[in-house]
């Protein structure tokens, strides 16, 4: 197989996986309208006892998860009790009738801003203002946490931009990084289940997180919080060495003490999860979704396929580019000429430790893993290049603070990379893909994509 069809197929077989996690035809999946009932994954609910539809949420998917949503309702007698708010990233706007979307935070800023909050507190007011007859549906995708930041009293948003930072850069994943988010934010950890008060409540989610933890997703606006302020006190001990976050600590200690800070009074529920009639959460699609559609592409298209068991606690983005080349040796080796060309499908979420400011580049995780895995490649003199593929990218179309979604490599490149290995050394150590893959034209571009399920990866072993 020659380098141009590697690197056709590759682009196929990961955009056929982006495809059916596409947000909009999911939520035309999920709601439907049959006459004077419309069923919200699988559950109905009478024309007569709806007054409102209100809905609401955040995420990178949430503009083409209202838009669904509207297109499955349009015409029907339900459009006409339909309104919402949704936070979006703002390159994600899209024309919408009735459920308005908010930009909350600049393309390629995965943090928390001040618009951000001024559409997390709408939110809360909107939920809040329901009443037993109404609906309420919440749309959550990745990427929701940093789209509805909601500080407690006590907390700036400054003080949480400098936490998540922090927490980031030290190598914290996601499950310690929404330990600490859920108990700073009044949105987080089940904060707008108890601030809505509609008689109704529907939580429809992409999951961008392996295992599908709904406390974990977006941090869990609709879920109690399975952790609690002392195990925040825990991942910031382990983290922030210095002690510099000495306000935090000190909200924290506040929260142990007094769980319904800043009052001091005993915990109260205005509105028990009792008499909720309805109050459901419901995964629509997550990694799985997508790495099962990439392997039906691949088949089509003549390969063996292997999908790789799902690491839920991915270890840093160097490390999973060696195991994923350790597994294309593996596969290689047991392979002969009269076998079918092998697909080998992963997907997840690792961490990057960062350089220090001063000296970082341009990169992020999927651009580290390609960079990593092409560094191996070029120093594995046994393996001939022309057998070999990888492509590693951002199921919403972004990876980190760049124009790119991901990577690729192919035989070429490898051949190519084996006189640069020094370079591709320092681009590693300074966090600086970017600049390397960019001029061979290895970055993938492909814009948001209206989703968001972790990463998506394909190797090609020819």
């Amino acid at each position: 197989m020659n380098s141009a069809r590697i690197r056709r197929d590759l682009q196929q077989i990961w955009q056929a996986g982006i495809d059916a996690v596409r947000a909009d035809r999911l939520l035309q999946n999920a709601v439907q309208v049959d006459g004077n009932e419309i069923r919200i994954a699988g559950t109905s609910v009478p024309l007569a006892d709806l007054d409102r539809i209100v809905v609401v949420g955040g995420g990178k998917a949430g503009g083409h998860m209202a838009a669904g949503f509207e297109t499955a309702v349009d015409g029907s007698p339900f459009e006409k009790l339909l309104s919402g708010w949704v936070n979006v990233p703002d390159d994600c706007i899209r024309p919408t009738k009735r459920i308005h979307l908010h930009p909350a935070r600049p393309a390629g800023r995965n943090e928390p801003t001040y618009e951000g909050v001024v559409g997390s507190r709408e939110i809360l007011n909107q939920v809040a203002d329901l009443k037993d007859r109404d609906l309420c549906v919440v749309l959550i995708s990745g990427g929701g946490s940093a789209l509805m930041p909601a500080p407690i009293p006590g907390i700036s948003l400054q003080e949480k931009l400098a936490i998540t930072r922090m927490l980031s850069a030290a190598g914290a994943n996601i499950h310690e990084l929404n330990t600490v988010r859920r108990q700073l934010s009044s949105i987080k950890g089940g904060g707008l289940k108890k601030a809505c008060k509609a008689g109704r409540l529907v939580t429809l989610v992409i999951s961008d997180v392996l295992g599908d933890p709904l406390d974990v997703i977006a941090s869990g606006p609709t879920v109690a919080s399975s952790t609690t302020p002392t195990d925040a006190i825990a991942v910031m001990k382990k983290f922030d060495r210095r002690g510099v976050q000495v306000n935090t600590m000190h909200i924290l200690d506040m929260l142990v003490k007094y769980p319904n800070w800043p009052s001091k009074e005993p915990v109260t529920t205005d509105h028990p999860d009792t008499s909720f009639r309805i109050c459901e959460n419901h995964i629509l699609a997550n990694n799985q979704t997508a790495l099962e559609a990439s392997a039906e592409a691949a088949k089509r298209l003549g390969y063996e396929t292997l999908v790789m068991p799902m690491d839920v606690d991915e270890p840093t983005a160097e490390q999973v580019a060696i195991k994923l080349i350790d597994q294309i040796k593996v596969s290689a080796a047991k392979r002969n000429s009269a076998d079918p060309p092998l697909c080998i499908l992963s997907g997840g979420e690792p961490t990057v430790r960062l350089a220090p400011e001063d000296s970082r580049g341009i990169g992020g995780r999927n651009q580290q893993l390609v960079l990593q895995a092409l560094a191996e490649l070029a120093n594995e003199d046994t393996m001939p290049p022309g057998s070999i593929g990888l492509l590693s990218g951002g199921s919403d179309g972004e990876d980190g603070p760049t124009d790119a979604a991901g990577a690729m490599i192919w035989p070429d490149l490898i051949h190519a990379a084996r006189q640069s290995r020094l370079a591709m050394q320092h681009h590693l150590g300074t966090n600086d893909a970017w600049h390397f893959l960019g001029p061979p034209g290895a970055l993938l571009r492909t814009g948001p994509t209206g989703t968001n399920v972790c990463d998506v990866r394909v190797m090609i072993v020819a």
